[in-house]
Order: C-alpha cells, then sequence, then structure tokens
C-alpha cells in the first residue's frame, strides 16, 4: 500500500501504546490494515492479533485488503489467523470458549432485542408491580443501561427493576441464551472474577487494533483495557470529531484520555483528507472548531477547491422537498450517480418519499427494515435456533405464535430430533416440512418477495457448515450487511439519517432539514454536550460529502449554518430576493 509520511509513521510504531487521531477521509482504514499487515511481516504469530472493528462492513473491508497474504481466509476465527471482526463476534467466541463459566453451553442462543423483549415480557407476567408506565420496554432499558455502563445492579437499580432484571437473568440461564448486551458485559465479568482467565487471553492477544475508539461504551472499554494491560501493544484509531453516540452510552472522552490511560503514548495525527473538495473541508473544518472539548486538528487536501455548497431556504418541508428533487432531477440528467440525502431523524423522510415518488425518482431507504428481521427470515433463523439450542423457549414460542398450529406443532417436533446438518440442509427441511413457501403464498399479498428473501437465506448459508457459527453472525450482522443492498443499482438516491450515514461517503450529499430545533435538535438544548454532539453530527454529515454539498433548511435555519464561512456558500432562499443568511442576532436567544 502507498502510504503518506504520516499513515507510515503509524505502521512502523512498534511497541507500546498507540493513538491514531483520524480526520474524515484521511485513510484510517488504509493504515490500521497496513499496521496488521506490518505486525504478520515482522513475524507476529497471526493468531496473537485481534483486530476490533464497530460494523461487519469494516471488518470485510479489512479482510478483502488483506487478501494478498496466503492466510487463511477465515480470519473471524479464533485460530491460526488474526481476529478481525467487531466487539460484539469477539465476545460471542469467547463465550463460546468460556460458556461453562457461565453455566451455559457452547450452543447458546444470542437474543436479539426483539427476542429480549419478549422475555422482559415473560419475566414480568401477571406482576402488580409490572403495571402502568413501567413497561417491559423501559425495564430492558434499564437492564442495558446496567449492562453497558456496567453498573451493579444492586446498587443502581430500584427493587422493582432489580427483581426484573435478576428474573431475566435468570430467564436468560434456562434458555441457554445471552442477549446482545452480555456479548461484551459477560466477557468483562469473566475478566474480573477468574483471573486466569483473564491471563488467558492477555497472553494469547499480544497486539491489539481497535477502530472507532471514540465509539466504545464502558464495558467495551474495560474489555479493551484487561486484554492489554499486560503488554500494552494496544492500537486505536478514531476521531472525536465524529462521536456521535452518546444516546448509545459511548463516551468520547475515553478517546481524549487515551494518553492519561496510557503510559509513553505514541500520538499520530491523519489530517490529510483524500475524500472531498477543499471547500467542503474548510467549511466542515469551520464549524467543527466551535467544540471546546475535543481534540483539535487542522483538515488539508490536495483535492480541487470544488463547487461552492449550496444554502436554500424553504418555508415548508413539501417545498423544501420538492427543491431537492430538483436538484437530483438535475444531477441525474448530468449522467450523476451514488447521490445522498441525509436528515437529522427518520420522520423527515415522509416529505422527500413523497417528492421523489411524484417526480418518479427511484430511491431507497438505507438502514430501513433490516434483512434479518423480516418476518420470514425471523421465523427459519428461529427453528434452527431450536435446533442448535432446544433450550430457546422464545424461538419456540415464535413458531407458535406465528404458524398455524397445524403447521408449528410437527415443525417443532422434527426440529427437536433434527440431526445436526449444516444450515443450508437444515433451512431446506424446514421449507420442506413446514410447505413454507405455500404458506407464506396463501398469508401475504407480496409472498414472492418474501420468497426472494428466503433464497438470498440460503444462498448466504451456503457458506457455512457449521449452523451455531451461521446463527452468531446472522445474530451480529447490522443493516448495513444487508444482503439485498449488495447488488442495488448505484444510481438510485439513498435517504438515511445521519447517523446511518457514519463511515460511509458519496459524490453528492443533500443535507435536508438544517433547521434550529432539528440539527441541532431541540431535545439538545439543555447542555453544552448535547449541542457539541449535535455539531458533531453537522461535521458527519458534511464530510460524507465527495463532490457537491447542498444544505436546505426551513424556516429557522441552524446555528450551523452560521458558522460556514459565507464566501464558502452560495445562499437563496426559494421565496426572497436576499443573497445572505438572516440576520443571526435577531432570531437567536441563548
Amino acid at each position: 500500500m502507498t502510504l503518506n509520511p504520516k499513515q507510515q509513521e503509524a505502521v512502523d510504531h512498534e511497541n507500546g501504546p498507540l493513538l491514531i487521531i483520524a480526520g474524515a477521509g484521511s485513510g484510517k482504514t488504509k493504515t490500521l490494515t497496513a499496521r496488521l499487515a506490518a505486525l504478520l511481516k515482522r513475524g507476529i504469530a497471526p493468531e496473537a492479533i485481534l483486530a476490533i472493528t464497530f460494523t461487519n462492513k469494516a471488518a470485510r473491508e479489512m479482510i478483502e485488503r488483506l487478501s494478498h497474504i496466503p492466510r487463511k481466509k477465515v480470519y473471524t476465527a479464533f485460530g491460526e489467523a488474526p481476529f478481525i471482526g467487531t466487539f460484539h463476534s469477539f465476545g460471542a467466541r469467547l463465550l463460546r470458549e468460556e460458556a461453562r463459566a457461565l453455566n451455559r453451553t457452547k450452543g447458546f442462543t444470542i437474543f436479539d432485542t426483539d427476542d429480549s423483549l419478549k422475555a422482559m415480557r415473560t419475566v414480568m407476567r401477571g406482576e402488580t408491580w409490572a403495571r402502568g408506565e413501567w413497561s417491559p420496554a423501559r425495564a430492558l432499558e434499564e437492564m442495558n443501561k446496567v449492562k453497558n455502563l456496567l453498573l451493579n445492579p444492586r446498587e443502581s437499580l430500584d427493587e422493582r427493576s432489580l427483581e426484573a432484571y435478576e428474573r431475566y437473568e435468570t430467564f436468560l440461564q434456562e434458555n441457554n441464551a445471552f442477549d446482545f448486551n452480555d456479548l461484551i458485559q459477560k466477557p468483562v465479568q469473566l475478566f474480573r472474577n477468574h483471573p486466569d482467565i483473564s491471563k488467558k487471553y492477555e497472553e494469547r492477544f499480544t497486539h491489539i487494533l481497535v477502530d472507532e475508539y471514540q465509539d466504545v461504551n464502558t464495558a467495551q472499554y474495560e474489555l479493551v483495557k484487561h486484554l492489554a494491560k499486560g503488554h500494552g501493544n494496544l492500537c486505536v484509531v478514531g476521531d472525536d470529531a465524529q462521536a456521535i453516540y452518546g444516546w448509545r452510552y459511548a463516551d468520547f472522552k475515553n478517546f481524549l484520555n487515551f494518553p492519561q490511560d496510557w503510559e509513553k503514548t505514541c500520538v499520530v495525527k491523519l489530517e490529510q483528507n483524500y475524500r472531498s473538495t477543499a471547500h467542503i473541508i474548510t467549511a466542515a473544518s469551520e464549524v467543527i472548531k466551535n467544540n471546546v472539548v475535543q481534540n483539535p486538528k487542522t483538515l488539508w487536501t490536495t483535492n480541487d477547491q470544488g463547487e461552492l455548497i449550496q444554502v436554500i431556504g424553504a418555508s415548508e418541508p413539501e417545498e423544501e422537498a420538492e427543491h431537492i428533487t430538483e436538484i437530483i432531477r438535475k444531477k441525474l440528467s448530468e449522467k450523476a450517480h451514488d447521490i445522498a440525502i441525509l436528515y437529522r431523524t427518520n420522520a423527515q423522510s415522509r416529505a422527500l418519499e413523497s417528492a421523489l415518488i411524484q417526480a418518479q425518482i427511484p430511491y431507497r431507504i438505507f438502514g430501513g427494515v433490516r434483512f434479518y428481521e423480516r418476518r420470514e427470515i425471523k421465523d427459519i433463523v428461529s427453528g434452527l435456533r431450536v435446533v442448535a439450542n432446544p433450550k430457546d423457549t422464545i424461538s419456540q414460542e415464535r413458531l407458535l405464535t406465528n404458524l398455524p398450529k397445524a403447521i408449528a406443532r410437527p415443525l417443532l417436533q422434527a426440529l427437536l430430533v433434527s440431526e445436526s446438518l449444516p444450515p443450508l440442509e437444515l433451512i431446506r427441511s424446514f421449507l420442506e416440512t413446514a410447505n413454507y413457501f405455500e404458506y407464506l403464498a396463501q398469508k401475504f399479498p407480496n409472498a414472492e418477495e418474501r420468497i426472494q428473501n428466503i433464497k438470498e437465506l440460503l444462498s448466504y448459508a451456503s457458506g457455512f457448515q457449521n449452523t451455531a457459527e451461521f446463527l452468531e453472525q446472522v445474530t451480529l450482522l447490522q443493516s448495513t450487511d444487508d444482503p439485498t443492498h449488495e447488488n442495488e443499482e448505484s444510481h438510485k438516491v439513498n435517504l438515511m439519517t445521519i447517523h446511518m450515514a457514519k463511515g460511509l461517503e458519496f459524490d453528492h450529499v443533500i443535507l435536508s432539514g438544517t433547521s434550529e430545533g432539528l440539527l441541532p435538535h431541540q431535545m439538545s438544548y439543555g447542555t453544552k454536550e448535547g449541542l457539541e454532539e449535535e455539531r458533531r453530527l453537522m461535521y458527519v454529515a458534511m464530510t460524507r460529502a465527495k463532490k457537491t454539498l447542498a444544505i436546505t433548511f426551513t424556516k429557522l435555519p441552524s446555528r450551523f449554518l452560521y458558522e460556514i464561512p459565507p464566501e464558502l456558500t452560495e445562499f437563496k432562499h426559494l421565496h426572497g430576493t436576499s443573497r445572505e443568511l438572516p440576520d443571526e442576532d435577531i432570531i437567536y436567544y441563548d
């Protein structure tokens, strides 16, 4: 790989803690991958390297870039190759090895959010204290907070919540299951309570690399700390300016405090942007510099200056959406593609979708209904989970509830005595035993679409020989890994929230609804921390754009628009003659 001097410095660092501060579009994945390859070239045993990413997409990208190395192609397992995968996939593999220490078997089930909610409803059912506003969903959120922040439930929960927590944990154990948050919390508990297990993994993984370190929560932070505490060979990469997941318990101060946590840290800043035009980079940098709590950096690029940033005001969301379709229509007429419309909240897509449909412009909602959350896929996966783990009552209950009793009961009987077949054969057996295609045809008007989804699942399952491994990957896959998205035409318009756009890039970006109350969101007004995270959202949205950036608003323009140098923008209001934003002093009050 061809690297710039700063990237090469990060790659060449030998032992000890390394903090790579990587600005947007600065080639952090390339640098991290090159560092991993350099470790292998130095003679570090492949199985001693642990590379943790936040998405399966990032893990796949690293694996693909390492394909020239004559190693095993399967990197996501403990063995003769580096482990390259997400925090949760690593935790799942660790728990497979140490299941007995937590009173589980290796065939345990991983409960997703839907399964966890059903479990909570089960343990709360019929109790007088489980009524009113204190719902199973609210109780589950309290459990999630305990696990993500590594809180002591006896100290942090009231009596009612504690009873629900303890019942829920017992239910998980009786069902030979872990929930998604357990995949991080339980390994940390093992390390704390079993020094021998902690030492085992500390000695196994002598070199650790962590991507997107600004997004780690307390549990993930502690997991990494336990793994690296003996040798200190920890390399983390991230950008505090792109820390936008505080609502998911992420704490970007772990990133800011890294040099204090790890003595003799080597700090390398990647500040050359390869993605965007100079105008976009300068504008985004001017916005983010207004944050007080940050690790300052100076992004620069050798790319062309590019077009001015379009800032467009409208009176109503419908008018805004119609103008956005005009922008897109013009782009398409110029043979442009790779277009994205970004917005702060999902609700903002309504007017945009209506306008695009009326204009007959094809689009997709990125991160909509997840592939593995579609009913027909969950039915089949539940069947496989019953085979892998007969104690999984949640999956059994799903089949009994979703399918007619005449289908569900004989199907369950067949599943509970099924031999350990590869997942592809098990799915085929499920389809045949349940006569599932005919069931879909009789029940759903879009049966053909659902059957196509199942064919996608069959294709994916053909790559696995072990059902437990297949189920683990299915549970860990994220919406961006939806196989139905892999082959879609690139000229379609992508609609998504800014949070979903993190890690992506597009030639042309339209940032919609950049209005006061939406971005920054009114819920952030109460604290400086909240407003600074909203500014980071603005920064992330702007830096997704490679060639052109248009920003639209209705009514009151966002305060962040005033932080963009006017000479970098071309402003117009659809109902005005002014070429400048309204006077900020007139419309804002602190």
